[in-house]
């Protein structure tokens, strides 16, 4: 599927048309206050380029997963649309109604360069399962749908599919972004093309370890997907997490890259503890891990053999940390490769999830080329399988 052949808001004309727009508003917030609002900053640009050319604009999103009375009050789109007032300096509407008499007058009154927020529309139990009369009725307050949520672009769901069936669909400016620059790096990359794979599951990543291996010089696996393969190549692996019925599969990777002559790099030394705790007692094997200890993260050497890979490197996808990131004595694994891949001058990709927050915390966000704003969606992009919210788009 040619993704890069979709249409996008500059293809087509929303001046006097009231266009919806699928955001990703679903950004963390503690008792009603947004802890971390990128992901409403990444939405402005295609929403000031609707106002600038004469749309009404309405924005729709999910938030949370809101199963009861009780957390649809914890999952409100109201702060949303103030800190979006706050950030782009106007008045955003907002409506606490989705598709009825409310959210249709308001829809239909909005002048051009006007913004309305709807309600959360995972409120409604249709959203998810994707019901036609939901999307139906989503898609006629609205002439045109833009789709800006990449986040969810790999769910089938009313609002970032199902209403597609009911207007002219094109993307906005951070689906265009995701799209252009990881579909670019898979299709015709910078050479030498360096993969670097991480997280607790090789389960998880067979797909992207599939597509990926007929397309990179180099493949990096790190985390606790590495102690699967260690087994696959005959070595002990102490109390490391694995998975047993993956290690044939496993083994099938490391014959499918040989003979494709893809380098394939595991981990040569690991930061090991006695426990799975933040205090326990830590030492670093080469090779074998003895019984009793866990390996939790990569070892020095391994942290100085990945970022040599990197170095050199012309494109840099990454996702997935090296060890338990999120515990300081098991984060200077995940913290090197960031630091390698700053660097690095390569072309670097980071697909969403605890990758992007490292790089984000780490204070190298603005060293890398792209960093995804989806978890799941990047991955399943990465595996090359088709995603909904982008299969929908209007071919130009």
């Amino acid at each position: 599927m040619n993704y890069m052949s979709k249409k996008t808001i500059e293809d087509i004309d929303v001046n006097g048309k009231r266009v919806l727009v699928r955001c990703d508003f679903n950004v963390p917030l503690n008792d009603g206050v947004i802890t971390d609002d990128k992901r409403i900053r990444e939405s402005i640009p295609t929403i000031q380029y609707l106002a600038d050319h004469g749309a009404a604009v309405i924005l729709c999103s999910h938030l949370g997963r809101p199963k009861d009375e009780e957390s649809k009050k914890k999952c409100t789109l109201a702060p949303v649309a103030k800190r979006l007032s706050e950030l782009m300096g106007r008045e955003v509407k907002f409506t606490t109604d989705i598709i009825g008499e409310e959210a249709h007058a308001m829809a239909a009154a909005l002048k051009p360069g006007e913004l309305l927020v709807i309600e959360n529309v995972r409120f409604f139990k249709e959203e998810t399962k994707n019901d036609p009369d939901f999307a139906k009725a989503l898609a006629s307050l609205a002439d045109i749908y833009v789709n800006d949520a990449f986040g969810t672009a790999h769910r089938a769901h009313a609002s970032t599919a199902g209403v597609a069936d009911y207007l002219p669909v094109v993307c906005g400016y951070l689906i265009r972004k995701e799209i252009t620059v990881m579909g670019g790096a898979l299709a015709d990359p910078k050479r030498p093309f360096v993969a670097i794979l991480g997280g607790a599951k090789v389960s998880d990543k067979i797909g992207v370890i599939t597509n990926l291996i007929d397309k990179v010089d180099t493949l990096i696996i790190g985390g606790a997907m590495a102690y699967t393969f260690h087994m696959a190549r005959g070595l002990t692996i102490g109390d490391s997490k694995v998975e047993l019925d993956k290690v044939e599969l496993a083994k099938d990777i490391l014959a499918k890259a040989e003979q494709k002559g893809v380098r394939f790099l595991l981990p040569v030394d690991t930061m090991a503890a006695d426990a799975f705790d933040v205090n326990a007692n830590t030492k670093v094997f080469e090779g074998p891990i003895d019984d009793g200890w866990m390996g939790l993260d990569i070892g020095p050497k391994t942290s100085a053999l990945f970022a040599e890979a990197v170095r050199d490197a012309g494109t840099v996808i990454w996702n997935g940390p090296m060890g338990v990131s999120e515990m300081p004595p098991f984060a200077k694994g995940t913290i090197a490769v960031a630091q390698a891949i700053a660097e690095s001058g390569a072309i670097s990709i980071i697909g969403g999830g605890d990758s992007a927050a490292a790089v984000e915390q780490l204070g190298f966000a603005d060293k890398m080329t792209h960093i995804s704003t989806g978890g799941g969606a990047s991955l399943e992009f990465l595996e090359g399988l088709e995603l909904p919210g982008i299969a929908c788009l209007n071919d130009k």
